[in-house]
């Protein structure tokens, strides 16, 4: 194994890229043992903590796999020349869910009549009092002073450049995603961007989506005149055999914290998509929808950086600030984003220009990122909580969690869901099963509910767990 330059700032996330650009290479080759994390940190001349968190950096975006005992062996990732190698994305992981495939059910599945919950795991709301109120005030005062006559002004089809510029600035800082600012697309929130994918690609097309899976994004497709077909989630991500059964020519996927699964995609499926994706005329759109909100260690690699030519990359502020901000943006490749201009450069950006500058000071600023900082913090304190609540309702329950964002799945039962149920009814849990989000028929997920714990509160946990013991 050749030795590494480590004299940047962060010498174990560098050793990662180093390593991870190697076996995308081919120079490390699959089953191929890694140095022992101490033997590698005396011949760099690094600490053992900085090896070990490169190396599980490696392990969570499956590029090598972990033996007890034995060490890290490199994983069979196929090298692709179309795959760039240089970029510095980031991230962590652990744990696996299930591999989904199960039958319907249903639980409380949307709030009904007035029915009050001693806590709400399906909402997901982010808690108001955690909104930066004072700082979007202050900006918000200073983008009128600044700006003034000047916010009466059309947008121009694709957003304001300011704010282009600082979500590509902020995507290079938080992703390692090297995005043009020319490429970036602001638009009215998830579902308004997937309409305008849908005219970008066509109606004709046949849009692959996963299974189990949000329902909005197929009732999106569905409302804009497209065909769609779901598409299986494993561990390993979706089904490569499925999607290519279906020839589908376009896959909608959430790469690095499935909903409502948790899996994340690992490398070697990630080089399949991209071999996928090149074969013909066909695309990848990645909606990294809760990627700021990885909670053990940066977020994982982005798909549009190793392929950019066939990937569209997607997110929202409706998670990390508000679902009110109805404010999204995408990344698209060149000629899709040539052709965007010829569709819509007679429109204006549907987005106040208003809140457009204020996002962008924000994002300037380093106020965002100081929110998120916070809101990361108070997660993992929700998800602790969250767990510890879980182990008292029901003792020996099995916890899939990557960490991945705020929600995990929680095996109740022996798979007749009597234990989901039972708890809802008895203490007012609001909850999902797993297998209320299939989109089509599928067996293997009975006894497992989704937990997404955004949008409850230490108070509520707290009530929860009173409750259980009155």
């Amino acid at each position: 194994m050749p030795l590494y330059d480590l004299n940047g700032k962060n010498k174990y996330y560098t050793l990662y890229c180093d390593i991870r650009g190697d076996i995308l290479r081919g120079k490390l080759k699959s089953g191929e043992r890694l140095p022992a994390k101490r033997e590698l940190a005396k011949d760099l001349g690094v600490s053992v903590v900085t090896v070990q968190l490169a190396y599980e950096q490696l392990l969570a975006e499956g590029y090598v796999t972990s033996r007890e005992r034995s060490g890290y062996f490199v994983e069979s990732v196929l090298p692709q020349e179309n795959i760039r190698t240089g970029q510095k994305e980031r991230g962590f992981s652990s744990g696996k869910p299930p591999a989904p495939a199960g039958g319907r059910g249903r639980l409380q599945t949307e709030a009904e009549g007035s029915a009050e919950y001693t806590a709400d795991f399906v909402k997901g709301a982010t808690p108001a009092k955690l909104f930066p109120f004072s700082v979007w005030a202050k900006l918000t005062r200073a983008v009128l002073a600044d700006c003034g006559e000047h916010l009466l002004e059309r947008v121009p089809c694709d957003g304001d450049a300011e704010l282009k510029a600082e979500i590509a600035a902020y995507l290079y800082r938080s992703r390692g995603v090297d995005a043009d600012p020319r490429y970036v697309v602001i638009g009215a929130g998830a579902e308004y961007l997937y309409g305008v994918i849908v005219q970008l690609i066509g109606r004709d097309k046949l849009y692959a989506v996963e299974n189990p899976g949000y329902a909005t994004i197929s009732g999106t497709y569905a409302l804009n005149g497209a065909r769609f077909a779901p598409v299986t989630v494993r561990e390993e991500g979706v089904s490569m055999g499925e999607l290519k059964k279906i020839n589908a020519d376009v896959l909608h996927i959430s790469l690095s914290h499935q909903f409502p699964t948790g899996v994340i995609t690992p490398a070697y499926s990630r080089s399949r998509l991209i071999e996928w994706a090149l074969g013909a005329d066909r695309y990848v759109i990645e909606d990294d929808y809760d990627s700021e909100f990885r909670l053990s260690g940066r977020p994982l690699q982005s798909l549009f950086s190793l392929c950019p030519e066939r990937v569209i990359y997607m997110n929202t502020f409706s998670k990390t600030l508000a679902p009110s901000m109805r404010m999204g943006y995408m990344v698209l490749p060149p000629a899709l984003y040539e052709k965007f201009l010829r569709l819509f450069s007679s429109s204006a950006n549907v987005v106040p220009l208003f809140e457009q500058k204020t996002l962008a000071a924000m994002l300037k600023d380093g106020y965002f990122e100081r929110h998120l900082s916070r809101l990361k913090k108070y997660y993992r304190g929700i998800r602790r909580l969250t767990l510890e609540t879980l182990e008292k309702l029901f003792p020996g329950c099995e916890i899939y969690d990557t960490q991945g964002g705020p929600h995990l799945l929680a095996k109740l039962s022996d798979g007749n869901g009597g234990d989901i149920n039972d708890a809802a009814e008895r203490l007012g849990v609001r909850v999902k099963r797993l297998s209320d989000y299939l989109i089509a028929p599928s067996d293997g997920l009975q006894g497992y509910a989704v937990f997404n714990y955004s949008g409850v509160t230490e108070e509520q946990l707290t009530a929860l767990s009173l409750k259980q013991h009155s």
